[in-house]
């Protein structure tokens, strides 16, 4: 395995160790379905450490997608690795997450509005990259929920954050269920290019079910009482597709050129499950 490998699962899986142990204290202050959302912020700063990881061993790869116009790619490149690191670090330590998560769902819409959206006129008929824009916009609004739910309660932009950012989440959702009905064959969770592999049992059920799933819980984040079951249940079920299905897809290929690509639909997946989980913060406000 290549450097970038080690270090891509190493920061993960250290990173996954730390959160579980530091979020100890406030899993057992909550109790039953919020404290299945508390877990939100750890696998949040776990997929954000992988990827991380990436920016700094393969930076001379990612800085090709920097747009040309901006000068210094390479530094940009490590710039992003560093936020991305900075951010899983104040999750997990849960330290500064107002400002974090808020900073973090700005990185996240600059590269919306500045990577996304310019190559989307060039392929709008291409599925993926609306796929794609839409994935990194719901990744910015469940960190904008965070940033809100940790505002000041009397503030009126924690609210308009968390309603927002909420709304986007489910939108997002719900398009990306949508989506799984129509290509059932391609991989459930972030419904990307990669097709479910031939050794995967009923790949066709499977994507159904996340489809089902995604429909539901987007839906049901929109409804006041049941933004937390729909935001618990939705991100349950994505980590176990993490953990059940993504990550023996990475087994298969982790001794091949394929890791990488393994690596990242891990976190993708992680990530969009830590997004779900997220959209249910500051229920408690309401």
């Amino acid at each position: 395995m290549t450097v970038e490998v080690w270090a891509m699962m190493g920061a993960g899986i250290a990173t996954l160790a730390a959160g579980l142990v530091l979020v100890r204290a406030r899993f057992r202050a909550a109790s039953g379905t919020a404290r299945v959302v508390l877990l939100g912020p750890v696998f949040e700063a776990v997929a954000l450490a992988i990827f991380a990881a990436e920016h700094f061993t393969a930076a001379r790869d990612l800085m090709s997608l920097v747009p040309r116009w901006l000068l210094g790619p390479l530094f940009w490149t490590y710039l992003v690795g560093a936020a991305l690191l900075a951010a899983a670090i104040s999750f997990i330590a849960w330290r500064c997450v107002r400002w974090s998560a808020a900073l973090l769902a700005l990185l996240f819409l600059i590269i919306v509005t500045t990577i996304d959206l310019p190559n989307l006129p060039a392929n709008a008929h291409d599925r993926i990259s609306w796929t794609l824009t839409v994935r990194e916009l719901a990744f910015a609004s469940g960190a904008m929920v965070l940033a809100g739910s940790v505002w000041p309660r009397e503030s009126s932009a924690g609210k308009a954050l968390m309603v927002i950012g909420r709304g986007i989440v489910a939108s997002v959702m719900v398009f990306y269920g949508i989506e799984h009905f129509l290509f059932p064959r391609n991989v459930p969770g972030v419904p990307l290019e990669k097709l479910t592999p031939a050794w995967m049992p009923a790949p066709v059920l499977i994507a159904y079910f996340i489809g089902i799933t995604l429909l539901l819980a987007g839906i049901g984040l929109l409804i006041r009482r049941t933004i937390l079951i729909a935001a618990a249940g939705s991100g349950t079920i994505l980590v176990l597709l993490t953990v059940f299905f993504y990550v023996p897809i990475l087994g298969t290929e982790l001794h091949t050129d394929l890791a990488v690509e393994g690596l990242n639909y891990v976190g993708d997946t992680l990530l969009f499950a830590a997004t779900t989980l997220l959209a249910g913060f500051g229920t408690e406000r309401h």
